[in-house]
């Protein structure tokens, strides 16, 4: 780690032993990255003997069927009428437009711990690392300097935050750190068949149907170095599946041969979204930063996998992306 970044971990830990009660929040949509860092800081936390809520919104309910295991232990779905006395923890997320809770913002001190390389800085304590595998990653090294040991549940968590962001230790972010991490969580009771098994197979019927309607309706543009999916409400309807499952279908699309940016298109449904496309973007060098493109549209990420949510039509959407590809 870089001195700045070092003196940023010693900043969080101070922070940690002044003061008493946390509430712990992340992006809207949570990943696994996101979840599992929940999980791990709110241990951390709780450790150290600390009260510590976690709160996600309801919007970002169900969560995705694969990640339906986690206990949440001290979540909430609306912040307490103490939060204002709480010190706020922003984990993984880059932004604070990414966390639909608005209110958060008028908190005291906000803790941002975090790994995207676009990250805006604004806690009033800023933690990024971003030669950091995942945000779990960071939460799994304040444990270690905080002394905290963790359960078998707990680095189950943080797991599922490696694993799901490294792309099963394939992606370019996969750095010798990352595989010791893996191999201290094993250590610590994770089993890695099973958790493979809860993350990437059990697949619902309804999520292949939606799979199959993504890429029956792929578009190739730019020489076809650039696929495009749209999926809209009636796909949802006719596959019987839930918003959540499309997870995971943008990564069938980056795979075609030959394709540098996938894209894909969701329309949303829910309580004040209509109107509203949710945008995911991968890119599979760098040639192409698609963290760039999603910030024009107010979203942001990491230079090969990022995202947006936008009020365009499907087809302004489409050529703004093809123009700033």
């Amino acid at each position: 780690m870089t001195p700045v970044t070092l003196d940023a971990r010693k900043a969080v830990l101070a922070a940690i032993g002044a003061h008493e009660r946390f509430l712990l929040v992340t992006h809207e949509h949570p990943d696994g990255d996101a979840l599992g860092s929940l999980i791990g800081m709110q241990a951390l936390l709780r450790g150290l003997g600390k009260d510590s809520l976690m709160v996600i919104s309801p919007e970002d309910f169900p969560l995705p069927g694969e990640y339906r295991f986690f206990a949440l232990d001290g979540l909430v779905t609306s912040p307490p009428e103490d939060f204002e006395l709480r010190t706020v923890v922003f984990l993984d997320c880059g932004n604070l437009d990414r966390n639909p809770l608005a209110v958060l913002r008028g908190a005291g001190e906000l803790v941002n711990i975090d790994h995207h390389h676009d990250n805006t800085r604004f806690g009033t304590i800023n933690y990024v690392v971003e030669g950091a595998s995942c945000t779990a990653e960071i939460v799994w090294d304040l444990m270690h300097v905080a002394g905290v040991e963790m359960s078998t549940e707990v680095a189950e968590a943080l797991y599922v935050g490696l694993v799901t962001d490294t792309g099963r230790f394939s992606y370019e972010n996969t750095t010798i750190r990352a595989h010791e991490m893996a191999v201290e969580l094993i250590a610590a009771g994770v089993d890695v068949a099973e958790m493979y098994r809860r993350i990437y197979e059990g697949v619902p019927l309804a999520k292949l149907r939606l799979l199959a309607r993504a890429l029956d309706g792929v578009a190739l543009y730019s020489d076809d170095r650039l696929a495009v999916a749209v999926l809209g409400i009636a796909d949802f309807e006719a596959a019987g599946a839930e918003a959540s499952q499309s997870e995971g279908i943008i990564d069938h699309l980056r795979a075609l041969a030959g394709v540098k940016v996938a894209v894909l298109i969701r329309e949303l449904s829910g309580e004040g979204q209509q109107g509203l496309r949710k945008v995911s973007l991968r890119a599979t060098d760098n040639d192409v930063d698609v963290s760039m493109i999603a910030r024009t549209h107010g979203g942001g990420g990491h230079r090969r996998a990022a995202g947006f949510t936008s009020g365009l039509s499907t087809a302004e959407l489409i050529d703004a992306i093809r123009a700033q590809v």
